[in-house]
């Protein structure tokens, strides 16, 4: 029998979460490292038996994720953003808000489906976002070879798209953008949907109307709640993770554990 790498392991506390996280994304070690230590510290407080299984290749039962929530309930406290902090985030995010936003896109669609294998199928998709960057000229010919998704025969075209023609994930990724982001061309990363991993292309952007702060503050109010959830979370893994030892991801690099 082989040896284990152990340089390859991601460990958090006593329990191995995955044997190969070499082949897991930096976001997802964080993900699962972060959801692990949350875990242990619903055991410590007693929200979840002590024969509650680890985790299995970083998913947690069914009890330890409603422990969590529980956890987070009782130990993560957000603020309410304040009017001075809600005008100021808008102003700086105008762009997010704006409605009637359209894009021209195409895509390349690597479908997660039962029994595939993902770290393959990813592998697979980042090596076509590499060769469709290098040579945007040929996404049509990529699309119509790799593609899962119908459109491939279209050379992956979608059409003109608003954010309410698309899964909520894929428009999160596509729209309300703020200016420096919301450029054309093949997206520099992967994205991720309900269907599976995208390489997309945008043709072409028509920005959308801005929307006055009135008329939006509970949207920003919302996102500002998000923002410092995130901020708590992240500040308790990093504490959690000194006191339970993490290896094989970087806690502190984690911009936002659970919400990425």
């Amino acid at each position: 029998m082989s040896e284990i790498n152990t340089a390859s392991l991601l460990r958090v506390g006593p329990d191995v979460l995955h044997a190969q996280a070499a082949l897991l994304s930096e976001t997802e070690r964080r993900q699962m490292a972060s959801v692990a230590l949350l875990r242990l510290a619903a055991l410590e407080d007693g929200l979840l038996p002590e024969g509650d299984p680890a985790p299995v290749d970083g998913v947690v039962s069914e009890a330890a994720a409603d422990a969590i929530d529980r956890w987070l309930d009782a130990h993560i406290v957000v603020p309410e953003p304040d009017e001075q902090a809600c005008r100021r985030y808008h102003a700086a995010h105008a762009s997010r808000y704006a409605r009637g936003e359209r894009i021209q896109a195409r895509h390349i669609l690597f479908a997660v489906t039962e029994g595939v294998d993902i770290q393959a199928l990813r592998s697979r998709a980042e090596q076509v976002l590499i060769a469709v960057r290098a040579e945007p000229e040929r996404f049509a010919e990529h699309a119509q070879a790799q593609s899962n998704c119908p459109t491939g025969q279209q050379g992956g075209d979608l059409g003109w798209l608003d954010a309410h023609d698309c899964a909520p994930e894929f428009a999160q990724a596509l729209f309300g953008q703020d200016d420096t982001q919301a450029h054309t061309g093949v997206l520099p990363r992967l994205v991720h949907s309900r269907f599976g991993l995208h390489v997309v292309e945008v043709l072409t952007r028509q920005p959308g109307q801005p929307q006055a702060f009135e008329q939006v503050r509970e949207a920003v109010a919302q996102t500002l709640r998000q923002q410092a959830f995130a901020t708590a979370v992240r500040q308790a893994c990093t504490l959690l993770a000194a006191q339970h030892g993490v290896e094989g991801a970087d806690i502190d690099a984690a911009t936002s554990p659970l919400l990425q």
